[in-house]
């Protein structure tokens, strides 16, 4: 659900910028009061496994299309919602300008749609209360599908207000609105499933880290996360280094849905004015466009022809564990950032 600048006006899309940057304060500014040594190592293995769970598109039977993990109730219910919103913003903004994933007009809207959503509305209005405590795994299960079903609506529901707001007239309202929920609500049930797995884990393993999120206090010194963070970190480089072979070559749900309506999976850039500035700038910045090495001619066509799986491809090992550690190394930088921060001012 990446939009792409084609989708947006400037209006909507540099709206969309301010309202994340509001919200990027926000969560800093409260996150000060519970970062600490043991925070930030987290925040950073979680961020590399959700941009490598990312790449890996899956397909949604009977209808040619599939969907990919958000990611942001995982890392709302692991991390809390500030330090969560911060590590999405973080991998969109990796994936924007490395890897050419999402327009950077439309990254303030990406950003908003896949980070506000889990993070401040469906994890403590919804998901805490359905999973009480959380030491059951059947209300676990029953939080993470129903969570993250909603926050995907959400989502998708903001990506069709947010083109009509643009006025994409090739994109009807009523029409594009009838496409995109379904689809992720679907996307939104097997992410539930996901997410649940990978809560369940860490209850098992070091139920400590739940309960400090729940409670919005510093995880103690006492709590031993090296077996977490030497799972999450051994399955970013696994998800993005292997598993990325075998993504669903099938359009994603926003992709389909523009596809069902327009008769094509893009519609036209502006040829001017910001949208082509921003194009060339994020040209230059994506050394991984696609998430492989940029084939050249006959092969470019050879592979959009008959796009081949699963696609055993150098160049998709090299993106997902490039844009992993990347992300690893990001987020530790903006969490040492605010930890600093609040030293010097206490």
């Amino acid at each position: 659900m990446h939009m792409a600048d084609a989708l947006l006006s400037p209006a909507v899309g540099t709206t969309l910028w301010a309202g994340t940057a509001a919200i990027t304060g926000f969560a800093s500014h409260r996150l000060k009061k519970q970062i600490d040594d043991r925070t930030i190592p987290l925040m950073g293995v979680l961020g590399a496994f959700i941009f490598a769970s990312q790449m890996i598109n899956f397909t949604i039977p009977g209808t040619g299309s599939s969907g990919h993990l958000g990611g942001g109730m995982i890392l709302a219910v692991l991390l809390g919602p500030h330090a969560a919103f911060l590590v999405m913003a973080s991998v969109l903004t990796v994936q924007a300008l490395f890897f050419a994933d999402g327009g950077l007009l439309a990254l303030g809207c990406n950003v908003w749609n896949l980070g506000v959503y889990p993070c401040y509305l469906v994890y403590p209005f919804l998901y805490k209360p359905l999973a009480g405590g959380g030491k059951s795994p059947g209300r676990v299960l029953t939080a993470s599908v129903v969570s993250a079903a909603v926050a995907l609506q959400l989502g998708a529901f903001s990506v069709v207000l947010e083109t009509l707001l643009s006025g994409k007239s090739e994109l009807p309202f009523e029409a594009f609105l009838l496409l995109m929920q379904p689809i992720h609500l679907v996307i939104g049930i097997v992410e539930g499933f996901v997410t649940a797995g990978v809560i369940n884990y860490v209850r098992t393993a070091r139920p400590e880290i739940l309960a400090s999120m729940a409670a919005s206090r510093p995880l103690g010194r006492d709590v031993q996360l090296r077996k977490v963070l030497a799972t999450f970190a051994v399955l970013a480089v696994v998800t993005g280094g292997v598993l990325s072979w075998f993504a669903s070559t099938h359009p994603d749900g926003l992709e389909w849905s523009i596809q069902r309506v327009t008769g094509s999976d893009s519609l036209p850039e502006a040829g001017q004015g910001i949208v082509s500035v921003l194009k060339r700038f994020q040209e230059k910045t994506a050394v991984l466009p696609d998430y492989s090495f940029a084939p050249a001619g006959n092969e470019a066509q050879k592979a959009e022809e008959s796009p081949a799986w699963p696609m055993v491809d150098g160049g998709t090992s090299a993106a997902g564990i490039v844009g992993a550690a990347v992300v690893l190394g990001m987020v530790l930088l903006v969490g040492l950032g605010i930890r600093s921060f609040r030293g010097r001012n206490s």
